[in-house]
């Protein structure tokens, strides 16, 4: 199972949809636009889904490595949390 970084928003390969968002996202997108940390609400909508199917695929993936070697132990935790500066 490969994980890939998401792709980047490409006006070239693109289907045009209408959905239903909450103000709250819309006004996020539309603050993004603003700001410049995105070139529209479509490019901030598609890197949106992009990273949920990144994260989706990364979940998958833990539940492939959980399957197949079961869950991590006590020690595993300990172990990364202080390899990741937590403790």
């Amino acid at each position: 199972m490969a994980i890939t970084e998401p792709a980047q928003y490409d006006f070239s390969m693109t289907t045009k949809i209408t959905v239903s968002l909450p103000d709250e996202a819309v006004a996020a997108a539309k603050r993004a636009v603003k700001e410049r940390r995105a070139a529209s609400v479509s490019a901030y909508v598609a890197e949106a889904l992009a990273r949920k199917e990144h994260a989706d695929s990364a979940e998958e993936f833990v539940a492939f490595l959980v399957a197949r070697h079961g869950k991590p132990s006590a020690e595993a935790y300990q172990w990364a949390d202080e390899a990741l500066g937590l403790r």
